[in-house]
């Protein structure tokens, strides 16, 4: 099967609404239409099998007849992020070899200033280009191989430069199947597309997934938490997939409302403290539903069950065909309870990183993806995780995981959010430094928070060093982004 255009709605549904946008609705038929159209416009303008094609747009319809646009006319779908600085932008494109570049007016004035170093064929969605699109007759494309590399989608770079994961058509399908295995979704249910399309989370779970269901999607550009709201009250969502970050702003509003449709709210991309979660549910009355992911697995590991046994703090458990294992230093499998490092395996598993087999081959063996993240799981099979490999601190010999700590923090009535992370020490090798953001209104005193943490924390587990913030840096997928902190 392959991932030109998926989804599992027969011909009669055809009239069924795909998308909805502003005051737009878009049904299957049209939708199919559309990115046929795009394909063949692509493909007069000389895009050849393999060429990679970068996509620079806010979430849109045209992203999506873009996005599978692109790949039914045998290209390679690169989309950037638009929360990244221009210098990142710029390796992106040079490092991906881009050809064409898919993206609106005042998005492309911008990257027309990039030093990419390449002759970049930019295509602006206009009025007259769209036009041109819409006009274009059908050509037939051959499939394409779906071991072959659909999409290069970029990692947040938390170490140097970012890495191109390479996600195959089968990689897609093989996520969203899973995906679809656990959920029970149908075509009545409308998602809220919210997360930003061109990354891995929002893409998976608000896009591809209910295209394979079949069911509406409910387009909003970008977060803003009084849209968010109204489309939750007012447009029959029955599925909002978010971040703790989102989940956090709409309940800093502290209002009360009502979604009457609302089934499930997914959220994923980093944890979310149990102080939030157990809050969120009270004032808005349903329950919020944790998963975990990462880009190299297309990216959806795990997730409590939406029905059935759900653990606050847990991800939950893996999609159907995924394996996991949990491992020490010499790769031996760990018992339950015990900290190692969260190994995956599955058809959701990457080809690899683009153009770095030394990268590659140090994440992937033996078609296990050694994820750098440290977790454990209880007898259940349930999985928790604790932080990443990279982020352990190591003071006087102890090892500590940082997410133990944010989350004792998070506890405090004047913290809304903690990251903390380790610093070069002396004499301890390293010691623990918090970075706080208070609650509206309230300044936590350094005194205040040592005496709270003594009754949570070991000893050498309390930071030395306290710094508040107003915000803190965040990737796309709301993750704090703790190299900017370092």
């Amino acid at each position: 099967m392959n991932i030109h255009y998926i989804h599992r709605i027969n011909n009669q549904d055809i009239t069924r609404t795909a998308l909805l946008f502003n005051n737009t609705t878009v049904t299957y038929g049209e939708m199919e239409k559309n990115i046929d159209k795009y394909a063949g416009y692509l493909g007069r303008m000389g895009l050849l099998a393999g060429d990679r094609v970068a996509v620079a747009l806010p979430n849109c319809p045209e992203f999506v007849y873009s996005y599978f646009g692109i790949i039914r006319a045998g290209g390679t779908v690169v989309p950037l992020n638009l929360l990244q600085t221009p210098q990142e932008l710029a390796f992106m494109l040079k490092d991906s070899g881009v050809s064409y570049l898919i993206t609106n007016e005042s998005i492309g004035q911008a990257l027309s200033q990039l030093p990419s170093g390449q002759s970049v064929q930019v295509i602006i969605l206009n009025e007259q280009c769209s036009n041109e699109i819409l006009n274009t007759p059908s050509t037939h494309f051959e499939k394409r191989d779906p071991e072959s590399v659909c999409t290069l989608l970029y990692t947040s770079g938390t170490t140097g430069n970012p890495k191109a994961v390479m996600l195959t058509h089968n990689n897609l399908i093989g996520n969203v199947r899973s995906m679809d295995a656990v959920s029970g979704f149908n075509p009545a249910d409308n998602f809220l597309a919210v997360l930003p399309m061109f990354h891995s989370f929002g893409w998976a779970t608000s896009v591809l997934l209910p295209l394979y269901v079949g069911c509406s999607i409910t387009i909003l550009e970008s977060f803003r938490p009084k849209e968010v709201l109204h489309a939750l009250s007012q447009k029959g969502i029955t599925v909002f997939c978010g971040v703790p970050s989102m989940f956090a702003v709409l309940l800093k509003l502290r209002r009360q409302a009502s979604f009457p449709t609302l089934k499930y709210a997914i959220s994923g991309g980093d944890s979310i403290s149990e102080e939030h979660m157990l809050s969120f549910e009270q004032t808005f009355k349903f329950p919020i539903i944790e998963g975990y992911g990462l880009s190299e697995a297309s990216p959806v590991v795990s997730l409590n069950p939406l029905e059935g046994t759900r653990k606050i703090r847990s991800v939950g458990l893996p999609l159907t065909g995924v394996e996991v294992r949990i491992v020490d230093e010499e790769d031996q499998e760990l018992p339950p309870g015990n900290v190692g490092e969260l190994l995956v395996k599955g058809p959701n598993i990457m080809k690899g990183y683009y153009n770095r087999k030394e990268d590659t081959r140090s994440v992937l063996k033996k078609g296990w993806l050694y994820t750098g993240d440290l977790a454990y799981r209880d007898h259940e099979g349930y999985i928790y995780i604790v932080g990443r490999k990279k982020e352990l601190i190591i003071t006087a010999g102890y090892n500590i995981y940082p997410g133990e700590i944010e989350d004792a923090l998070k506890a405090h009535p004047s913290v809304e959010e903690a990251a903390v992370i380790g610093i070069p020490h002396p004499v301890k090798g390293e010691a623990i430094k918090a970075f706080i953001i208070p609650v509206e209104g309230l300044t936590p005193k350094k005194h205040e928070l040592l005496q709270f943490l003594k009754g949570k924390l070991s000893i050498y587990k309390i930071p030395e060093i306290f710094v508040i913030k107003k915000e803190l840096p965040r990737g796309a997928n709301g993750k704090v982004l703790k190299r900017m902190l370092q």
